[in-house]
């Protein structure tokens, strides 16, 4: 397995990591139940991801528990990625962002307990939060740090301006954003700052949420529980203008002896060598899919070639529903 660092201070992963989030949220019933995810989380682990994904808020909760049960027999041959930043009542119902110094410590004492674990590798602050200064929750992660509960500290969906603010205070290890064929947003400002500061990026949501997989068209229904159902990239319109990125990828798939999914994920990794996908999964068949994306060689005509017909292609449809952007730094 290929390794990428993140950050300055030396964290070595897998060039593909795995993000666990839809194991337990966001795209319908899992017909594999428990078993079979943690079946799946060893399996990857044999493949040779290092790096997994998770948070408090999804599930909420249960999604940790499923993945620190799964990897305690490997915890020292895996990089775990967790989240805080959200607020939840006593029935454990997400009510809004919160990231006080507290608060943060008393997620972190949650996530290690989830995780069977006595530390974090990465923990991110999964949305900014307006009320709260970030130099203060860069303060409060280095103390943590300090206190040997966490390793790494990381930012989801920041801004530039507030990612330079909470590095100056503590050193940021990776940015974790949307970023792919379908959302090239983090080009304009972003990336230029993470190269010059020496942070990594992580991209969730490599493969447009399955669509950039060629498997979703105009006519695919989602069922209940379907995060994509609710979001206005995916309705029926939006899909079939949007298929144009499909076609681009499945172009240069059929060139490649690939499939579109391994083109787009190839993609982004010949970026820059700092950037580490997390693509998640429910099916064995499709993670040994993903990480065939290592052995897809992209050459600099290729990437050209791509990057000009992307740029006649113009992606409709908002990422997220209004209440959801808000929450997005930028």
């Amino acid at each position: 397995m290929e390794k990428r660092t993140l950050g300055s201070g030396g964290l070595e992963v897998s060039a593909l990591g795995f993000g666990c989030m839809g194991m337990s949220q966001s795209f319908g019933p899992n017909p594999g139940g428990r078993g079979q995810m943690m079946k799946l989380l060893r399996d990857a682990v044999d493949l040779g991801v290092t790096l997994f994904d998770t948070a408090e808020v999804y599930g909420p909760h249960v999604n940790e528990e499923l993945v620190g049960e799964a990897l305690a027999p490997v915890r020292d041959q895996v990089v775990i990625a967790t989240k805080f930043g959200f607020a939840f009542d006593d029935q454990g119902r997400q009510t809004g962002l919160s990231s006080r110094p507290d608060h943060i410590r008393q997620a972190v004492d949650g996530s290690l307990r989830r995780l069977r674990t006595e530390w974090i590798d990465l923990l991110y602050q999964h949305r900014v939060d307006p009320q709260v200064p970030i130099e203060d929750v860069a303060g409060a992660v280095g103390e943590l740090v300090e206190a040997g509960k966490v390793r790494y500290f990381g930012m989801s969906e920041a801004g530039a301006r507030t990612i330079r603010r909470a590095h100056a205070v503590y050193p940021v290890t990776a940015l974790q954003s949307e970023y792919s064929l379908f959302w090239r947003e983090p080009e304009e400002e972003i990336i230029g700052v993470l190269e010059e500061l020496g942070i990594g990026l992580v991209p969730f949501s490599p493969l447009g949420r399955g669509f950039l997989t060629g498997r979703i068209d105009q006519a695919t229904e989602f069922g209940a529980g379907d995060i994509r159902a609710n979001l206005p990239r995916f309705t029926a319109e939006a899909r079939a203008a949007n298929q144009a990125v499909v076609d681009l990828l499945d172009r240069i798939a059929q060139d490649k002896k690939a499939t579109p999914a391994q083109i787009a994920l190839a993609w982004l990794l010949a970026q820059r060598p700092w950037i580490v996908p997390i693509p998640g999964t429910r099916r064995l068949e499709r993670l040994e899919e993903n990480l065939g994306a290592l052995q897809v060689q992209l050459s600099t005509d290729d990437l050209a070639a791509i990057d000009t017909a992307a740029a006649e292609i113009t992606v409709v449809g908002a990422r997220y529903p209004e209440a959801m952007q808000r929450m997005i730094d930028r």
